[in-house]
């Protein structure tokens, strides 16, 4: 791993000055170099291409991903045991390196994210051989050979799947890809939605599967397949408002056979509790993507309102710009703390991390993803508001910011249906003490 001495304070949270010791600052300082000087110039051109271009054999989207395997981040996230440093690093340095991800692309950063999923579902959940046989040379890979994807969403179930929280909800009906038991494994039929994050261009997906010819979402599996086999077909590229620079397509398998030593989550009980702690992961994990996305947009227009000259001055003389600039940094802050604090918790409580653990809080880890991904859509709208004409223009990197916060508001689910999922949540397990207000007041 590359790192660098830091040489200012320049976007640096409250907590990165007080706890940091000098190896988490010099890898603080390592990730936003990285995603100032890669990240973020790859992230403008792809953005600028066709769909067709950015999954070319040329294309700076599989340049940027050798690159982080290069370095080394794909093995940050990793326990000692699966590949991973010596140390594993803390829950805070992981917000701080997913927030400098985030903050150089939104669309790059889940193109890293969605390629170490498979790779963790089987540090956790796999056999020995499938360790040795795939996750090992992923792990060890540094020119960008293999890429993951998450295949969850399909053309008429998105949203609906994180409804679902027990076996006593409404099924959302048959679902478009479906896992029939084989001799030896599975065999599946139908497809993936065209907004698969990497699916144009992954060599292997994490794959949730309706198993059986009448089974509904909670008799489902969860596999890792090799999608350069005999029977996967790709749709073309989807061509997004925003999130251009990780390219999103349909995935068709047809009778494509998955062996049963791929198959990490089988049909039955451990299914939903695995969805649902998965999901805790993910929400507290982009999260703090969130958060790098919105302090790029803060920081972008403070810069600005430093030099534009408006009204006889710089725009950040104007107290309304003052005021507006104030409000995004108060945003900022405080969705770092919150998002930070959720994915400690979580990682903290994950099944398999501590024995003791009771399981990761559904509604606070999807509390965070929902305040954080409406925190950088709202600090991009006055970003923009505050850039005026020029924020519009193609040519800006808040016009590409604002789209991309925009997609966050939909992207691993969408507000409304995370905080349904949360109210669940609350309702069924939030308890409080009981008393009898009018003891109370006779004691008093």
């Amino acid at each position: 791993m590359v790192t660098v001495t830091p040489k200012s304070t320049w976007g640096w949270g409250l907590l990165d000055l007080a706890v940091l010791g000098d190896d988490d600052r010099a890898l603080r300082e390592s990730a936003h170099r990285v995603a100032l000087e890669v990240l973020r110039p790859a992230a403008m051109k792809l953005d600028r291409m066709t769909p067709e271009e950015r999954i070319a054999q040329d294309s700076p989207f599989f340049s940027t991903m050798a690159t982080l395997k290069s370095l080394g981040y794909h093995r940050l996230f990793l326990s000692r045991e699966a590949g991973g440093p010596e140390e594993r690093l803390s829950a805070l340095t992981q917000s701080i390196v997913l927030e400098e991800l985030g903050w150089g692309s939104l669309g790059l950063a889940t193109a890293f994210l969605v390629d170490m999923l498979p790779v963790m579902a089987i540090s956790n959940f796999g056999s020995q051989q499938l360790k040795d046989e795939l996750m090992v040379p992923w792990v060890n890979d540094e020119s960008g050979a293999y890429h993951g994807c998450w295949a969850i969403t399909e053309p008429d179930h998105g949203s609906d799947f994180l409804g679902l929280r027990d076996a006593e909800s409404p099924s959302f009906g048959r679902a478009q890809l479906v896992a029939e038991p084989v001799e030896g494994g599975w065999v599946l039929r139908g497809q993936k939605s065209a907004w698969v994050s990497s699916g144009p261009i992954a060599t292997h997906a994490a794959v949730h599967a309706q198993a059986g010819r009448d089974g509904d979402v909670f008799h489902s599996l969860f596999a890792v397949v090799d999608l350069r086999q005999r029977g996967v077909r790709r749709g073309p590229p989807a061509d997004m408002m925003g999130v251009r620079d990780d390219p999103q397509g349909e995935i068709f398998f047809d009778d494509v056979f998955v062996p049963e030593g791929n198959v990490l989550v089988p049909p039955g009980a451990l299914y939903p509790a695995f969805a649902d702690q998965l999901l805790c992961l993910t929400s507290s994990v982009l999260s703090n993507v969130a958060v790098g996305v919105a302090r790029a947009c803060f920081e972008e227009a403070l810069h600005f309102a430093r030099s534009r000259i408006q009204g006889g001055g710089p725009l950040s003389r104007h107290k309304n710009i003052q005021l507006t600039l104030y409000s995004m940094f108060e945003s900022v802050e405080t969705a770092r703390a919150y998002a930070r604090a959720t994915l400690a918790h979580t990682q903290a409580n994950m099944p398999g991390e501590n024995p003791s653990a009771l399981g990761a809080s559904p509604r606070h880890s999807r509390a965070a993803q929902v305040y954080t991904k409406r925190v950088a859509f709202d600090v991009a709208h006055d970003a923009l508001q505050i850039f005026g004409a020029q924020g519009l223009s193609r040519d800006s990197l808040i016009e590409k910011l604002f789209r991309d916060a925009r997609c966050l508001l939909i992207e691993d689910g969408t507000l409304e249906i995370l905080s349904l999922d949360a109210a669940r949540d609350l309702i069924d397990n939030y308890e409080r003490e009981t008393y009898d207000l009018e003891e109370m007041l006779t004691k008093w």
